[in-house]
């Protein structure tokens, strides 16, 4: 039997999503996505904040790049990846992100810029 690695969030955008295209010209946009949880502490209630690191490729990060912005209420449906990089000294470090493989804007509709008439945004992983 095969594993399940199914991630399922809805939070707000921490900033604009950086956008670029990696050499071989495939497209790729990332931003942190802030989910919040009511907890009780001391018998009182404290919000505790958690952040992610949302990756998303091709298509669906050109659509993020026109429809994404800090502050927005995303749900994200991805997979965790875990990566490993060399940072500028040297040192071997891992991250890991979510890659989206398809969101939804939720909110008022009036806080909704169309795109080509795009409300849920579906497309295959990396």
């Amino acid at each position: 039997m095969s594993g399940i690695n199914k991630v399922i969030l809805v939070g707000h955008l921490g900033k604009d999503p950086e956008y670029r295209h990696l050499e071989d010209g495939v497209a790729v946009a990332s931003f942190p996505l802030a989910t919040s949880e009511i907890v009780l502490k001391d018998g009182k209630k404290v919000e505790l904040t958690e952040w992610h690191n949302i990756v998303l490729w091709r298509g669906l990060a050109d659509i993020a790049q026109q429809m994404l912005n800090k502050g927005k209420l995303v749900y994200i449906e991805g997979k965790l990846k875990t990566r490993s990089f060399e940072s500028r000294e040297g040192v071997k470090k891992y991250t890991t992100e979510i890659v989206a493989e398809n969101f939804k804007l939720l909110g008022r509709k009036t806080d909704f810029v169309s795109v080509d008439g795009l409300e849920n945004v579906k497309t295959q992983g990396s």
